[in-house]
């Protein structure tokens, strides 16, 4: 008994310390040089951009990762890719455990989830990692 809760005990400090899960990666490519972006968000509540510092994110904007993650992980299982319409100005490619998908900001017809993830991201760009686009 008393070896049983030793091996549960040291099971459930095996995680403690390490790095939290990445929810997902999204790549965003286009024209202009500060379209370009990818950014990394982590179950921890930080996101990278463009591979610098770790950064916080509020609770808002990690409840609507989770939700995209939750959201986008059928489309990425099926590695779905939809193509640019004519004038594309934005692509993306988001990575995920559950796979990858990529899209264009006229791709059509394009999921409610992609177009929050378009959303989500410019957030990020903008107000977590400084990257304005004019």
């Amino acid at each position: 008994m008393r070896r049983a809760t030793i091996l549960a005990l040291a099971v459930a400090f095996a995680g403690c310390g390490s790095p939290s899960a990445d929810l997902f990666e999204v790549t965003r490519t286009g024209a202009d040089a500060k379209a370009n972006l990818t950014l990394l968000v982590s179950d921890d509540g930080s996101v990278t951009c463009n591979g610098g510092k770790r950064q916080s994110i509020e609770n808002e904007l990690l409840l609507r990762a989770r939700e995209l993650e939750r959201d986008l992980a059928e489309s990425a299982e099926l590695h779905l890719v939809l193509e640019p319409g004519q004038g594309s100005v934005l692509a993306y490619r988001v990575r995920m455990e559950a796979g990858t998908l990529a899209f264009a900001d006229n791709s059509r017809p394009l999921p409610p989830a992609f177009a929050r993830l378009s959303v989500f991201t410019k957030d990020v760009s903008e107000d977590v990692c400084g990257i304005v686009r004019r």
